[in-house]
């Protein structure tokens, strides 16, 4: 197996430690006696995905790479509704993760989409 770029792994933790903190922020929100926040399980779903996303991206899964780049993707649209600075923090992160993902090094480190698609 390829060596794992180093920019490769600070995205990889990056969206492992997003979607932790996303998914223990949130789940605080849970409290028995007040109406079940539906709210909190969309976003924790979110969250979850980071975490799935983080964690395939460190184990070579091509499509790891590009659910990290939908989840980004959808932080975009949702930030366009919210301040224009983190509406512009979102493009950024999405241009950036873009360039680190799909570069050269990365292209030989998640190799070939054909043999590293299925879950383990």
């Amino acid at each position: 197996m390829n060596k794992r770029p180093l920019s490769v792994l600070a995205v990889g933790c990056l969206y492992l430690v997003t979607g932790v903190f996303g998914l223990a922020s949130h789940l605080i929100q849970f409290k028995p006696h007040q109406p079940f926040p539906y709210d909190s399980v969309w976003i924790s779903l979110v969250s979850l995905i980071a975490v799935a996303a983080g964690a395939y991206i460190l184990r070579a899964r091509n499509w790891a790479r590009w659910l990290a780049m939908a989840w980004i993707a959808f932080h975009v649209v949702l930030s366009a509704f919210h301040s224009l600075p983190q509406f512009a923090v979102h493009v950024l992160l999405l241009f950036v993760f873009a360039y680190i993902l799909f570069q050269p090094i990365a292209n030989r480190y998640f190799g070939d989409a054909g043999t590293k698609t299925a879950i383990p």
